[in-house]
């Protein structure tokens, strides 16, 4: 991404293809007010900014650790919350245990990862 790619307003599409999500789940996400877009043209098409993709790609980087919907919106305010006010103790706080709890289920898909490998020695040996 090149300096005026960060400036420029992305369609719809464009986000999509960028962060491999589908539309419609762009779509939802706006709905649910889990990522709105920055701005809308005069169309009516949904803008999106680079800060727009990189909220995005945090999202999208939740699925895997088998966040709801609800608890990503709860992570994001608490983001948000620390880039207005960063000397907050309580947001501080929330933060620090929703990073202990994602170390820990980060911890639980490598077991299972393991476990998967373990699974495939087992065939392979047979």
């Amino acid at each position: 991404m090149d300096a005026s790619d960060r400036v420029r307003p992305m369609q719809i599409g464009e986000l999509a293809e960028r962060t491999g999500l589908s539309i419609r789940t762009l779509r939802h996400y706006d709905e649910i007010g889990l990522l709105r877009p920055s701005a809308r043209s005069e169309g009516g098409f949904r803008l999106y900014t680079a800060d727009d993709e990189s909220r995005l790609l945090l999202i999208r980087r939740m699925k895997p650790l088998g966040y709801s919907l609800e608890q990503m919106g709860e992570l994001l305010a608490v983001v948000d919350g620390l880039a207005s006010r960063p000397d907050d103790a309580a947001l501080r706080t929330r933060f620090d245990e929703i990073r202990r709890e994602a170390a820990e289920r980060r911890d639980g898909l490598r077991r299972q990862l393991d476990a998967a490998d373990e699974f495939l020695a087992q065939l392979a040996a047979r």
